[in-house]
């Protein structure tokens, strides 16, 4: 009995699909693997062909699986960020808590945002938060060593490693290789020389990586405008190292995203290139310093440091670093490694590619940019020292 009602219904369903292809004209052949348009379209060049479902926007489906390595920093989010919102599936190595990336998961639709425990020592275990990927991001970086991880291991060999995993994988269409402006190997800091050897590794293991230098960059988790307001406030001052003098060309962190996005969705003219990434205006220390006083409505008091005493003050922590049995605490305003980079001009250089180059035209930082500063503002957004002189009574709410 239970075999003739299987039967039947079995019938019945199949009665009812060919009564549905009969009404609306469907068939295999349209609807069949073998139709050219469920056929894939990867190829060896560029990502920018893959989008094959949707319109575009997050809940599309662009054939982009790219593993993020330091997706949890600064720069990160933000790359996150425009790679979930069109649509790509991000997998987030983190070796942290599981706190390190809970903001990220917010940025796609369910299951697009993957974080993936790993070791960044443990080849093994690099390779299986990448085997799934057919692209790789190289955000991993530091601006000061620990007793764990120094420059060398950070910058040069954690990049190194991923070029040759990923030349070994076959199947990682795209690498990009995020960098630093002024990144030499001759450059005073050590962290620039890291990166400039790191640049040198991955293009001998992958010729078409796509290398990404961005200038200081600025936003609401920056590691400049936000320190140098916190110690203002604090201390009612704000050290300059050396005069103030020397030039960087300090870039909004959503156009550095927005140029990653844009080089990884070409037909692949940005493979094997090398990309500077500044911002449209050229400040020295003081101005930018200037720049951040009148966002946050303080009056400017400055301490001169010249290099020689900053260098003092900032080399014990680096001689005691590997010979204490504890931690040291983060640098802050006195990082040498900063400061011996602070003695050389950090500004895009005369032929190299820029934003131009790949269609942007980035923000400049007066504005909306820096408008996270006005949290600093004593009083709330709409009052500071500078300006209580000129606010009436009647304007508080």
């Amino acid at each position: 009995m239970q075999a003739i009602t299987r039967r039947l219904g079995h019938q019945s369903s199949t009665a009812s699909i060919s009564s549905f292809k009969s009404l609306y004209a469907l068939s295999d052949h349209h609807y069949g693997v073998n139709n050219e348009r469920y056929v894939s379209t990867l190829a060896t060049k560029g990502v920018g062909h893959l989008v094959r479902k949707g319109t575009g926007g997050r809940s599309s489906v662009s054939g982009i699986i790219a593993t993020v390595f330091g997706a949890t920093g600064f720069l990160g989010r933000y790359v996150v960020q425009q790679l979930a919102k069109m649509g790509s599936q991000v997998l987030v190595p983190f070796r942290g808590s599981e706190d390190s990336h809970r903001h990220l998961k917010l940025m796609g639709d369910l299951g697009q945002i993957v974080p993936m425990k790993y070791n960044p020592r443990d080849e093994s275990s690099i390779k299986a938060v990448m085997a799934k990927a057919n692209v790789v991001i190289n955000l991993i970086g530091r601006d000061h060593e620990t007793r764990n991880y120094g420059f060398e291991e950070v910058h040069h060999h954690m990049a190194e490693k991923l070029a040759m995993i990923s030349k070994e994988h076959g199947g990682i269409m795209r690498f990009i290789q995020v960098s630093c402006l002024g990144a030499s190997p001759s450059s005073p800091s050590k962290m620039l020389r890291a990166k400039a050897a790191a640049e040198e590794a991955v293009l001998r293991e992958l010729p078409e990586a796509t290398i990404l230098r961005p200038a200081v960059m600025v936003g609401t988790e920056d590691r400049i405008l936000n320190r140098w307001a916190h110690f203002a406030k604090n201390y009612g001052f704000l050290p300059l190292i050396g005069d103030g003098s020397t030039k960087i060309q300090p870039v909004y962190v959503v156009d550095v995203a927005g140029a990653l996005t844009t080089a990884l969705k070409d037909d692949g003219t940005s493979m094997g290139k090398i990309y500077e990434l500044g911002g449209p205006e050229i400040f020295t220390i003081h101005e930018l310093a200037e720049l951040m006083y009148d966002t946050i409505r303080e009056w400017p008091r400055y301490v001169k440091v010249p290099f020689p005493i900053a260098k003092a003050l900032a080399t014990p922590r680096e001689a005691l670093l590997n010979k204490v049995p504890f931690p040291l605490p983060t640098p802050n305003m006195f990082n040498l490694d900063e400061i011996n980079a602070l003695t050389n001009d950090t500004v895009v250089s005369e032929n190299a590619l820029t934003f131009n180059d790949l269609g942007i035209v980035p923000h400049k930082l007066k504005g909306y940019p820096i408008e996270f500063l006005i949290s600093y503002r004593k009083g709330g957004p709409q009052f500071g020292s500078t300006i209580s002189e000129k606010v009436s009574p009647e304007d508080y709410p």
